[in-house]
């Protein structure tokens, strides 16, 4: 494969040698454990193996950012972002991780109870447990308004009725952090945020590992409550009708991590259709012999390089605790759908072998598709940002 190298350093992270040190790490780490033939077993399962999140776990994959108490390294979120990163550059988006870590965990990190947050974020950073965030219904996704699954108050807890579907991490997940209605009145004072922990919860059951385009190996589920009982300590932020505002003030980074893992992935196409034009032979010469080659390859340089500055620019603000909600949709905006544009010029590059579902750029292509949709789609992302002008 092409050097990525010239894609790595960033501003949030070349100047800091542990970082560095860090994402080392974690490429030998996936190098050594998630070889293709494990890669092609996850792929055919449609599910990453339980020891794969548990040896992830031990090499500190997992939620690093938390802080040492909860199981985590005490760092920030520039680590997450490397082991997304990393993820994507290796092809492994199928890996649940960037769900667990850097969308799911800071929910507990932020709202649980203390003796609530303390056990379930150390199970999280071990891989002894497995993080999922269940929002989006048959009918409500990105508008929040629309959901469905009640929360009734029954003694000293909540019954849980209700459907959720397209759940990353689904058919593994231990602790499930379930968006419901706690309330009557139709306005966003109605939404709640509690945990459903599946070991110990009758009436929960989970649908299909549903099929999709591309991530084979991301288990992604429906999931039913009836009249699932949840203890009031598993109500997030300890107050009812909480909900819309907490997923508001974390949606930010949740956007901001499906842009980190678009970025990798085109990055990770470029550079296998840049190797693939010096060495595919066409008319007695190398395709990167063609000038249109050439200019098509400069252009998508270009793009993927104005893409990584926008999105560094976004890291570095989060990190300083400024990136707003608008801020934060121009860059899944704007990287997811450079991200699609890049990709579908790469595999074009390619010709009839891009096609061919034994090469990577095929696989990169299907699992691109879903970063312009998920975490809120790009018709979304406009609005938002047209609500801020």
């Amino acid at each position: 494969m092409a050097d990525l190298s010239q894609f790595a350093a960033s501003d949030w992270s070349s100047a800091d040698g542990e970082i560095e040190q860090f994402r080392d790490a974690v490429g030998r780490f996936l190098d050594r454990r998630a070889d293709a033939d494990r890669q092609e077993r996850w792929h055919q399962a449609g599910v990453v193996d339980r020891a794969f999140w548990r040896e992830a776990g031990d090499m500190g994959l997992l939620c690093p950012s938390l802080p040492v108490e909860y199981g985590g390294a005490g760092t920030d979120f520039r680590y997450d972002a490397v082991v997304a990163e990393e993820l994507g550059r290796r092809g492994l988006e199928g890996f649940g991780a960037v769900v667990h870590s850097m969308i799911a965990a800071p929910y507990l990190l932020e709202f649980a109870q203390p003796a609530e947050r303390a056990h379930w974020l150390a199970d999280a950073a071990r891989g002894d447990a497995v993080l999922a965030i269940a929002m989006t219904e048959p009918d409500a996704g990105s508008d929040l308004r629309g959901i469905r699954t009640t929360a009734s108050p029954d003694g000293d807890g909540f019954r849980i009725s209700g459907q959720k579907t397209f759940i990353s991490n689904g058919q593994t997940a231990d602790i499930i952090i379930v968006a419901c209605r706690t309330g009557g009145d139709g306005g966003r004072g109605e939404l709640s945020l509690l945990v459903v922990e599946p070991a110990v919860s009758q009436g929960f059951s989970r649908g299909r590992n549903l099929k999709k385009i591309g991530r084979d190996a991301q288990d992604t589920s429906e999931l039913y409550f009836d009249n699932v009982f949840v203890p009031g300590r598993n109500l997030l932020g300890g107050t009812p009708g909480e909900g819309f505002d907490q997923l508001s003030l974390m949606l930010p980074q949740e956007r901001l991590s499906i842009a980190i893992m678009g970025q990798a992935l085109m990055e990770r196409a470029f550079g296998l259709t840049l190797e693939h034009a010096k060495t595919r032979r066409l008319f007695g010469k190398s395709l990167w012999d063609f000038q249109n080659t050439k200019f098509k390859l400069a252009d998508l340089r270009c793009r993927i390089a104005a893409s990584r500055s926008f999105l560094d620019a976004g890291i570095n603000r989060h990190l300083q605790g400024g990136l707003s909600a608008p801020d934060a949709a121009m860059i899944k905006l704007f990287v997811t759908e450079t991200e699609w544009a890049v990709v579908d010029d790469c595999l074009q590059l390619f010709g009839g072998y891009g096609y061919m579902d034994e090469y990577p750029i095929a696989k990169i292509f299907r699992d691109s598709r879903i970063d312009r949709i998920h975490g809120g789609s790009s018709e979304v992302m406009k609005i938002v940002i047209a609500k801020s002008l």
